[in-house]
């Protein structure tokens, strides 16, 4: 199955086979490797002629990685700093920053200038968002729990991964699309309780049912790190072109991006607030 939905997939590195965005490795009787004929280090098919650029490699993700995830921090330094009383401003910049990341989704190829913006303006929304909460007395020194959180997370899945712990197939992909977006409209739907019907709506984000609802969250985050990974690893594999490094980075980011929001959430409901 392929989920056309841009919050769950990646716009990976498969131009004709895949599921979800992801392409799985070369395989005996797989389709051919849809950048072998234009890019002299991809296998399975000789080169054509030689490309503008060369392909990518794990050097060029993590540079791209490191800038946006840099330009997200430097934006939660503005929003902490000069808009931690001014939520309505922090508001507006992360609905700003959903719709561009909606946009690259949507888009074919990447485009870094609206990533690098999507990544200023969500780190001015988080800034801002966890300053305020770290002024609330119960909640001191909660948005850097998360920060320490999520770094685990991210850090124990690279060596799962790394050691094939966790591995990425066709059904694993489809378990954890489904998952997410299950979690997601059941997020929405209680968000539209509260709204109409006050209070915490369903109780998804307070007591023991926040609580389980949060870990599923921050399971759902690392299991899509697991699928950010493999898309990096196939990208290289197949001889993906250098651009798409930003893909990489972009996907990576989003998925952080989760689970220190998840991280929070879970957080603070666990400080009784």
């Amino acid at each position: 199955m392929e989920s056309r939905n841009p919050v769950f997939t990646r716009r990976g590195f498969s131009r004709d086979t895949g599921y979800a965005g992801f392409n799985a490795p070369p395989q005996a009787g797989a389709a051919a490797n849809p950048y072998a004929g234009n890019n002299p280090y991809a296998t399975q098919a000789p080169p054509q002629y030689v490309p503008q650029t060369r392909p990518m490699t794990m050097d060029d993700v993590v540079v791209r990685t490191s800038l946006t995830l840099g330009t997200v921090i430097a934006g939660a330094t503005v929003g902490w700093l000069f808009l931690t009383a001014h939520l309505g401003f922090a508001i507006g910049a992360g609905l700003v920053a959903m719709l561009l990341g909606f946009g690259q989704s949507f888009l074919r190829k990447p485009v870094p200038a609206l990533i690098l913006a999507y990544a200023a303006l969500e780190g001015v929304f988080l800034g801002a968002l966890s300053g305020f909460l770290n002024s609330v007395p119960q909640l001191h020194g909660a948005p850097m729990q998360a920060v320490l959180g999520t770094m685990a997370v991210f850090v124990t899945m690279l060596i799962a991964y790394k050691t094939r712990i966790v591995r990425v197939t066709a059904r694993f992909t489809r378990f954890v699309i489904i998952a997410a977006i299950g979690f997601v409209l059941l997020s929405l739907v209680n968000t539209l309780f509260a709204v109409f019907a006050g209070g915490d709506g369903l109780g998804f984000r307070s007591g023991g049912l926040g609580i389980a609802f949060g870990v599923v969250g921050v399971v759902l985050g690392a299991l899509f790190l697991a699928l950010d990974f493999k898309q990096v690893e196939d990208g290289i594999a197949y001889g993906a072109p250098r651009e798409e490094s930003w893909l990489a980075a972009f996907g990576l980011t989003l998925t952080l991006v989760w689970i220190y929001m998840e991280m929070l959430r879970l957080i603070s409901i666990l400080r009784g607030d």
